[in-house]
């Protein structure tokens, strides 16, 4: 399970158009990706800085993830996602250590990766995605 790097660091926005201009701002490149993920009912916007993407979130649907995370908690951080070689193998061996699971088998995301969930209330309240290509 041992991460390489951050991949990336997702947040949830309510408007990806008008987050996307602050954050080109804000780290001085351009947004190189502008994506829809129907099954997880989010667009996202990826920025590369350095080794590590920012992910911009903006829900299509108020009851999928990123919509429920706005309405509870309002716009910012929603998680942080490690590169591994293999995320279902990553999930597998953080289930063994004792972490609670969202998903015990990767599914494709955003950039086609293969990505998995560990519950928040096993990570010390930080939702924690493993990533792999």
């Amino acid at each position: 399970m041992k991460p390489t790097h951050i991949e990336h660091l997702g947040i949830a926005v309510k408007n990806l158009e008008e987050s996307i201009p602050f954050y080109e701002n804000l780290l001085g490149t351009k947004c190189y990706n502008v994506e829809e993920v129907k099954d997880q009912r989010v667009k996202t916007a990826f920025f590369l800085v350095g080794q590590t993407k920012i992910e911009l979130l903006e829900s299509t649907d108020p009851e999928g993830p990123i919509g429920k995370f706005l309405e509870k908690k309002g716009e910012g951080i929603h998680h942080m996602a490690f590169a591994v070689e293999n995320a279902t193998e990553a999930l597998a061996e953080a289930e063994s250590a004792g972490m609670a699971l969202i998903d015990k088998v990767s599914r494709k995301g955003a950039e086609g990766m293969n990505i998995g969930f560990l519950h928040p209330k096993s990570t010390h309240g930080v939702l924690i995605e493993f990533c792999s290509k």
